[in-house]
């Protein structure tokens, strides 16, 4: 089954509230072997300028794959999620991810397009406070790979 190129333009409903925490951060540190001491110690995040502390650049993915996972259920689409290879990942950063932060992420499907047999799915995943503020965005892409003959 092929992606339904009307899909292009849909925004799914915001996930629920995450709640970031600084155990949460400091897990997330140490799981991609990252000892930056701003990702850890308040203390030093202030003296660099920052309120508490902050996230690493990819600790966004942890909020925003339950926003993903609305796309991979999503039977209409016509992803088959057994043949995606995640083909590129990014974030564009309104400020940094504080411990304290409440915040929400909508998905955007961008685009939807084929190729030579394989389907293209562009998503923007927008993490907001609860507040409205925006924080960051996450652009991914997916190439779902084609029925071999």
């Amino acid at each position: 089954m092929a992606l339904d190129a009307g899909y292009k333009g849909r925004t799914y409903p915001p996930t629920a509230v995450y709640e970031v925490g600084r155990e949460k951060i400091r897990e997330f540190a140490d799981a991609i072997g990252d000892p930056n001491p701003v990702y850890r110690d308040p203390a030093v995040a202030q003296d660099l300028g920052h309120r508490d502390v902050l996230a690493p650049p990819t600790f966004p993915i942890v909020i925003t794959w339950p926003a993903a996972l609305l796309i991979i259920n999503d039977p209409e689409l016509g992803m088959d999620f057994s043949r995606v290879l995640h083909a590129d990942q990014r974030f564009v950063y309104a400020r940094p991810i504080y411990a304290d932060d409440q915040l929400t992420a909508t998905v955007v499907i961008e685009d939807v397009s084929e190729r030579m047999g394989q389907g293209f799915l562009t998503t923007r995943t927008d993490l907001a406070t609860v507040d409205g503020e925006h924080v960051v965005s996450g652009f991914s892409k997916l190439v779902v790979v084609g029925e071999q003959p």
